[in-house]
C-alpha cells in the first residue's frame, strides 16, 4: 500500500479512517503517525473488532522499533516486520548497539 493507496482508502472509507485517526498518540509526529496509520490500515482486516487493541499494540512495537530503536524478542520483531512489509519510511533513523559502537572504536 503506497501513500496514494492509503489516501485512496481513506477517501473511500471515511468511517474507518475516522476511527483509525482516534488511535493517534498526541506525541506522534506526522511522519511517525503516517507510517503507523499505514501499518494499522494494512492489517485491520486481519483482526476482529474486539482484538483491535492487539493490532494497536503491534503497531506501537513496530513504530518504536523503527523510530526509536527499541528492541523486542526476535519472534515479535519478525511478526511485525512481516506485517509491515512494503511500508516505506523515508529517512528512518539508524541505531547502533553498544557492541557495534565499541567494535568500530577498536578498529581505529
Amino acid at each position: 500500500m503506497s501513500a496514494l493507496d492509503v489516501q485512496d482508502f481513506i477517501e473511500q472509507n471515511r468511517a474507518t479512517a475516522q476511527q483509525v485517526e482516534t488511535f493517534r498518540g498526541y506525541w506522534e509526529s506526522e511522519k511517525h503517525w503516517e507510517a503507523r496509520r499505514e501499518f494499522i490500515l494494512r492489517n485491520m482486516s486481519d483482526f476482529e473488532t474486539d482484538r483491535l487493541d492487539h493490532l494497536l499494540s503491534l503497531s506501537m512495537v513496530w513504530a518504536n522499533n523503527v523510530f526509536m530503536g527499541c528492541r523486542y524478542s526476535a519472534a515479535l520483531l519478525d511478526k511485525v516486520k512481516e506485517m509491515a512489509e512494503g511500508i516505506v519510511v523515508e529517512d528512518a533513523p539508524v541505531f547502533k548497539t553498544r557492541d557495534e559502537i565499541m567494535k568500530s572504536q577498536k578498529g581505529r
